[in-house]
């Protein structure tokens, strides 16, 4: 049996990671399935701050900024699986269950959390599918995917309780956080500065500061550009004709030069550069 693992450019799966480096805010077109199996760790996505621990899975659309916030000392083991919706949609609708893939529609994310037979069974499906994925054939690609699909038909009833998609901050400095983080979602296209954070949270825009880099790892202009440049590319993938300068208008950007600027230090690319690798 080979050892070379099947390349499956619509299906990505990697397995009991543990090794842990610096992540950024980032976003990306392909769905996500996150699961956690130890360790410790604070999943930023949204405007949600969730506590992880083993036995968590996170489902996501993938274009929400979402990040790891890690901690020194700690282990940080995980398994992550990207896919294309659009791929697997071909697939399900034939099938009239296309449905398994409305949990992953929408920009808001999903947390579940599995605990004994449930969790077994999950992990089961992890293991196995790592196991296709590492044999170099035919068949095994095939049920690398089968597996997938069946794993989602698994999910899928634990998406559909409300109460799962709950996730409180845990202490106060994470509750004002994350009201900082909702004022930026609804006010990231507007001409903003702290002043008038300080203002909605009737709190000290020093402290404000203060605390959202602890929490989260990044300055809270940090976070703002990362939004902004996000909601930039998301427009681009809906409206190519767009104007460079009218989308940096739309995101907050007083400059197109500070636009095209913070787009570049934040993708590696200009905006017009992205746009025709959105293209080809």
């Amino acid at each position: 049996m080979s050892t070379t693992s099947i390349h499956v450019p619509h299906l990505f799966m990697n397995y009991l990671q543990d090794h842990k480096y610096e992540v950024r805010f980032h976003s990306h077109q392909e769905a996500e399935l996150f699961y956690f199996h130890r360790g410790k760790c604070t999943y930023l996505i949204g405007d949600k701050i969730i506590h992880l621990a083993a036995g968590d899975l996170i489902l996501m659309n993938g274009l929400t900024l979402h990040r790891p916030k890690l901690f020194e000392g700690q282990p940080y083991v995980r398994s992550t699986i990207h896919f294309n919706q659009s791929y697997f949609k071909k697939l399900l609708q034939p099938m009239g269950m296309e449905k398994l893939l409305h949990p992953f529609s929408t920009l808001s994310s999903i947390h579940l959390s599995f605990e004994g037979d449930d969790r077994v069974r999950l992990e089961s499906y992890l293991s196995n599918m790592n196991k296709c994925k590492n044999e170099d054939s035919q068949l095994s690609s095939f049920r690398y995917q089968l597996l997938f699909m069946d794993l989602l038909s698994f999910i899928f009833p634990f998406c559909e309780n409300p109460l799962q998609n709950i996730s409180l901050p845990q202490t106060e400095k994470e509750w004002h956080v994350q009201n900082v983080i909702t004022f930026i979602e609804n006010h990231y296209q507007t001409n903003f500065h702290l002043e008038a954070l300080e203002d909605e949270l009737h709190l000290s825009k020093y402290y404000l500061s203060k605390i959202f880099k602890e929490v989260t790892g990044v300055t809270i202009f940090k976070y703002l550009h990362q939004k902004r440049v996000n909601q930039a590319k998301v427009s681009l993938m809906l409206n190519e004709s767009i104007s460079i300068t009218d989308l940096g208008y739309q995101n907050g950007f007083k400059y197109p030069s500070h636009f095209s600027r913070v787009f570049k230090q934040l993708t590696g690319l200009t905006p017009e550069q992205y746009r025709k690798a959105l293209v080809q």
